[in-house]
């Protein structure tokens, strides 16, 4: 019988991870077996657990144990048993996954470029993390950047879709864009997204200990470490575009920017594990931004097929910079097992990462 391996976060200490096995009974008529081969864990992967209950994210692997969930994350399986016609022993397929040695799944909508999980407690939930996506048919797949495509991918579609977003917005009158936890890969996803645009500054927002390397990748135009930040003027219409969820850093930009801060968008955080709550700061009331709204939107605006061209086109120049030999803004580093990945999940909700490593965990 075939033992399906977990990995279990505690919901209530992010850090707190175990493992266990249990036995997979034999299929029933229209599942199929997929076995998690490799997958990406990054901050984001954080901020999904983080935001676990309040975006429903626990809900896609339930674990069956009170208190104990299945982090999401992105990556590749291949089909190991099928009682489903279209989908074959020995495919493989992108998308979302729990960290775990299998995944048992109800295919439907099965088409030449995928299937999407039609199990019942998905139903409902966020469509366009219940589509899986088959590497044959993939245009964007490089089976030698795999990696990439792992780690940059779910990333970059919220970076790319948020530059969307603030354009779509004409970014609320701002000429000015504030990003903090600049170092970050969806931040500079942002940026390298909205280089060009004539008339808007942007302006990285960083520690100490990651200035350099923020002023390297060349898509922010001044760096500010974060005790500089009362230096900034108050002249110039400014948008926050805030990655760092940190409430006393929020308080100070609202204070110091005063009626210059025209929008504040939150874009989520690893590092702080609470929802957006209302803390009476002057100014606009913080926003929360979430990819999969735009992503709707613009699928009714240009159709699915013009949406995926155009990402596919972005990530693949993002891709190509990030890991250009002469000077990559990200270096991946494989990690083997599960025991790997526990380690792995503690750095990261602790912030002790390299923001230039991008982790792979290998199962």
């Amino acid at each position: 019988m075939t033992m399906q391996t977990r990995l279990l976060t505690n919901k209530n200490a992010l850090n707190h991870t175990r493992t266990d096995q249990l036995p997979l009974a034999p299929l029933q008529p229209g599942e199929a077996l997929l076995r998690v081969a490799r997958v990406a864990v990054t901050t984001n992967n954080i901020t999904y657990a983080a935001f676990g209950d309040a975006m429903k994210y626990w809900d896609f692997f339930p674990t069956g144990e009170a208190g104990w969930g299945h982090m999401p994350v992105w990556g590749f399986a291949e089909v190991v048993a099928s009682d489903v016609e279209g989908v074959a022993v020995g495919e493989r397929f992108y998308g979302y996954w729990p960290i775990a040695s299998h995944l048992r799944m109800q295919p439907e909508r099965v088409t030449a470029r995928g299937f999407y999980d039609g199990a019942e407690h998905r139903q409902g939930l966020t469509s366009a993390y219940n589509q899986y996506t088959r590497t044959s048919a993939d245009p964007a797949y490089r089976g030698a950047d795999e990696n990439w495509q792992m780690l940059v991918r779910p990333l970059f579609i919220t970076s790319f879709m948020l530059a969307d977003f603030l354009l779509d917005n004409r970014f609320f009158g701002a000429r000015r864009l504030v990003f903090s936890s600049a170092s970050s890969k969806t931040a500079f996803g942002t940026a390298f997204c909205l280089q060009g645009q004539e008339g808007i500054e942007r302006v990285a927002l960083t520690s100490p200990r990651n200035a350099a390397f923020v002023q390297s990748l060349g898509c922010y135009e001044r760096t500010v470490v974060y005790a500089e930040l009362e230096a900034l003027d108050t002249s110039a219409p400014t948008l926050y575009v805030d990655f760092s969820g940190d409430e006393a850093l929020r308080a100070r930009v609202h204070h110091h920017l005063g009626d210059a801060l025209v929008y504040d968008c939150y874009a989520g955080s690893a590092q702080n594990t609470e929802f957006l709550r209302h803390t009476d700061l002057p100014g606009p009331t913080p926003a929360f931004y979430f990819a999969p709204v735009q992503i709707k939107k613009r699928n009714a605006d240009w159709g699915p097929e013009v949406v995926n061209q155009k990402f596919n086109a972005a990530q693949r120049a993002f891709i190509e910079r990030i890991s250009d030999a002469r000077q990559p803004w990200m270096r991946v580093q494989e990690h083997a097992g599960f025991a790997a990945a526990q380690a792995l999940v503690e750095d990261l909700h602790a912030g002790r990462i390299d923001p230039q490593l991008g982790h792979v965990v290998t199962l």
